[in-house]
């Protein structure tokens, strides 16, 4: 299996490539973002990353990769060790985070752990998803609700692609945010509430559940209702939108 080792540092990767190599890894080094993002599509089976990286942020590569819809797992490498940039990493898509210094065997074990759990192929930017009477054709950006086209607005379109292909899991309102609208873009969570609001009134009310103290949730399951009935809490919540001037 093949590891793409994100990192500047010489002497530690020297010291990995040597000691990945005698546990059966073949290790390709680039040590900047340019160089990995040329590297990204010999498709390695694990990337470990660090996050200061001469031309920039490790983080950047973990949030392209991902919106384009590359798998691979990912394992931060960094001598960063605070709790909100752990978070931040993790929820933009790396999936570990191994502070510097570290013991080989450790990292090792995580590899390991990484590459036994299933992974779903690429993304494909010509995927048709279909579920709950809704297709989503992504390359034509089109949205159709039991074959009748449903005009939605970029936001829109894009949060509900991320419902329907992870239906039933649900999100708070900031792990949408970063999802969807991603950490340079972040709005407030109030923009979560209007987009919800908008999507039922266009899709169906009940097909996005209300998650009480955590956020909301796509629940195929619920496709019994009108695309134009509105929940109860919708109605409230659409009365405080206008008197605060959201839209």
């Amino acid at each position: 299996m093949t590891i793409l080792l994100v990192e500047d540092d010489k002497n530690l990767v020297a010291s990995l490539t040597e000691y990945l190599g005698i546990e059966g890894y073949t290790v390709c080094v680039s040590s900047s973002l340019r160089e990995a993002r040329n590297r990204v599509g010999d498709l390695p089976s694990m990337v470990l990353l660090d996050w200061m990286l001469p031309d920039g942020q490790g983080i950047e590569l973990v949030r392209e990769w991902r919106q384009q819809g590359i798998q691979t797992p990912i394992i931060f490498l960094t001598a960063r060790v605070e709790l909100i940039d752990k978070v931040l990493g993790l929820e933009l898509g790396a999936n570990d985070y191994v502070t510097k210094p570290f013991e080989p065997r450790e990292l090792l074990a995580r590899i390991r752990a990484q590459l036994r759990q299933p992974r779903p192929a690429r993304e494909s930017n010509n995927a048709v998803i279909e579920m709950a009477s809704i297709r989503i054709d992504v390359a034509a950006h089109l949205v159709e609700l039991r074959g009748k086209r449903v005009e939605l607005k970029k936001m829109e379109f894009k949060l509900l692609r991320m419902f329907l292909e992870n239906a039933g899991q649900a999100f708070s309102r900031e792990e949408l945010l970063t999802k969807v609208w991603g950490y340079e873009d972040y709005p407030t969570t109030r923009t979560i509430d209007t987009h919800i609001l908008q999507l039922r009134q266009k899709l169906g009310a009940a097909l996005f559940e209300t998650v009480r103290g955590i956020g909301y949730r796509f629940q195929p399951k619920n496709d019994t209702s009108s695309a134009n009935v509105l929940r109860a809490d919708d109605n409230g919540l659409a009365k405080n939108l206008q008197d605060e001037g959201v839209s």
